[in-house]
């Protein structure tokens, strides 16, 4: 198979300059992509399947796969001794199984991309979901979105490494599962491509959104034949728009959101803090189990705290909770989701972020203007979310696609505008990424045009003090872009090329080194720092100053 596809689409560049850089073996990438989208499909249904016959396992002593909520329990207060079994089981599989089952699962997505050639171990496609169904079907505060992405991302990168590939495109093939994994579960394609290029592509190239778009394409298509149609959660539909006042309140609970999302953030590292640096004489294997303690009093407080809660988050959306309620929810949720998230066990971040984010409106509904039931805690669920993950675009996307409330864009765009100016100046990184940072390694969430693509050869090669003929076999033409010729040094591990007019390669027209490379950088430099007043300032209000 790998060499039909080596024979029918060769990787060869396409001649000239363009707007992309794509070749043919995009091609093979999207055919393959499109599978793994399918795929993943199946394996999202599956963890769910998973996570509701432990959840009815450990609730309700009963085998069955039918979705419950852990809520309608009749334990009492033995409900608190139900979280500590899983977090006993779960430290034995991370101990014993593999480690990396720990985390929030899209941070892991991230370590296997940057560190490890988007090679994903086979163990980890099936310790992951089962660590994370245990997690939350013993009545773990967690979503399953972040192990789902994982474990995707986990068969796209079986797929592909049974494929004769590049690194970048065994990545393209691990986000592809990533994203169709989400796509399925909460029927999200947009966001879910979006969430592919904002945290886990590093860029927007043809040769990685075609395919990823492509198995989201694929995967929603097989999620109507899996899962109920229509979407996540039902909602009461709100006016196309709300006023000028109310909009304005969006504005406060975006700011509102982005506090909470930087307190989120750091608690959750707070408690990861906590326990490497005062639990260091108990091995790591039982840390699970004692921030299960914690996750069972809240839950024999509040039983709605338990588990995945999506029912309560569409309570919520829908305007059926006080804001007595929805403080309780608030508080408790965050603090056991944030406690046991910082002991190292097994659960994904973003249905705990919906839900504080949903009860943070409910309580601004009691201030704000009156717009419509559940008004508010839909514009709030989406401000955490795309402030928390520092993921604006598909905080907006991912909350109208759950609830299919199109005419919530532009209060929506307000809000998380807002919450992730916020986060993005109060916070360095994201509580996604501050965990790779962690472990010594460094990515950055901002993309642009690399200043070496607009900037050629003929505009920075040195004319003065030549010598008369060529001196080498690799050469730089006028008309190249410095990024290129900066790859062709790489390549013959030279630092200094001689610049050629046409086919005749003997003649040289010029030179180009390192130093004349870094032009390209010194005026990026000066475009970003140096400031000027291009227009007068009397031209623009008629007023000339008075001579001194």
């Amino acid at each position: 198979m790998s060499a039909l596809i080596e024979r029918l689409f060769p990787d060869t560049s396409q001649p000239g300059l363009g707007d992309f850089t794509a070749t043919r073996r995009m091609l093979p990438v999207a055919v393959l992509a499109t599978g793994i989208g399918v795929l993943s499909a199946y394996v999202a249904r599956a963890l769910l399947q998973l996570i509701a016959l432990f959840t009815n396992l450990f609730f309700f002593g009963r085998f069955d796969t039918r979705l419950v909520s852990p809520a309608e329990h009749h334990l009492g207060a033995w409900v608190v001794l139900v979280p500590v079994v899983g977090g006993l089981l779960i430290g034995v599989l991370a101990r014993y199984g593999s480690e990396r089952i720990r985390g929030h699962g899209i941070p892991e997505a991230l370590e296997a991309i940057l560190m490890r050639g988007s090679r994903v171990e086979p163990r980890l496609a099936v310790l992951k979901p089962l660590s994370a169904a245990i997690s939350i079907g013993s009545g773990g505060p967690f979503g399953a979105e972040g192990p789902i992405i994982m474990t995707g991302g986990a068969f796209g990168s079986l797929v592909a490494q049974a494929f004769h590939l590049t690194n970048a495109e065994r990545k393209t093939l691990l986000v592809a599962g990533a994203a169709g994994g989400m796509t399925a579960t909460f029927g999200s394609p947009l966001a879910a491509v979006l969430l592919a290029v904002e945290l886990l592509l590093f860029e927007w190239k043809p040769r990685s959104f075609v395919p990823v778009m492509l198995s989201c394409a694929a995967a929603m298509t097989a999620r109507q034949f899996l899962m109920p149609a229509g979407p996540i959660f039902h909602v009461p539909r709100h006016a196309e728009f709300i006023g000028v006042s109310a909009l304005l309140g969006c504005a406060l609970a975006g700011a509102a959101a982005g506090a909470v999302s930087v307190a989120m953030t750091r608690s959750v590292y707070f408690f990861e803090d906590l326990f490497a640096e005062r639990l260091r004489v108990v091995h790591w294997m039982w840390w699970p189990a004692l921030a299960a303690v914690v996750i069972g009093i809240g839950g024999w407080i509040e039983p709605r705290v338990l588990g995945v809660g999506y029912d309560v988050i569409e309570d919520l959306l829908s305007g059926k909770l006080a804001w007595r309620a929805a403080l309780l929810l608030l508080l408790i949720k965050w603090g056991i989701w944030s406690f046991s998230l910082g002991s190292g066990t097994s659960g994904g971040v973003l249905a705990p972020l919906l839900l504080v984010g949903a009860a943070l409106g409910v309580l601004e509904g009691a201030l704000f203007p009156s717009v419509g039931a559940g008004f508010w805690a839909l514009i709030s669920m989406g401000a955490i979310l795309g402030g928390t993950m520092r993921s604006p675009l598909t905080g907006i996307l991912f909350s109208l696609e759950v609830t299919h409330d199109w005419d919530a864009l532009l209060p929506l765009c307000i809000a998380v505008a807002v919450a992730h100016t916020f986060t993005v100046l109060a916070l360095r990184r994201s509580i996604l990424t501050e965990r790779v940072s962690r472990r010594g390694f460094h990515l950055t969430r901002e993309y642009g045009v690399d200043p070496l693509e607009v900037l050629f050869v003929r505009e920075v090669m040195r004319v003065e003090g030549l010598p008369l003929l060529a001196t080498g076999e690799l050469v730089a033409y006028p008309g190249e872009t410095l990024r290129t010729v900066a790859q062709r040094m790489a390549h013959g591990n030279v630092t200094c090329l001689d610049v050629v007019q046409g086919s005749d390669r003997s003649v040289i027209v010029g030179q180009i080194s390192l130093e004349e490379m870094l032009v390209a950088r010194r005026r990026h430099q000066e475009e970003e720092t140096r400031r000027e007043r291009v227009l007068p300032l009397h031209l623009l209000t008629g007023l000339r100053p008075r001579p001194r």
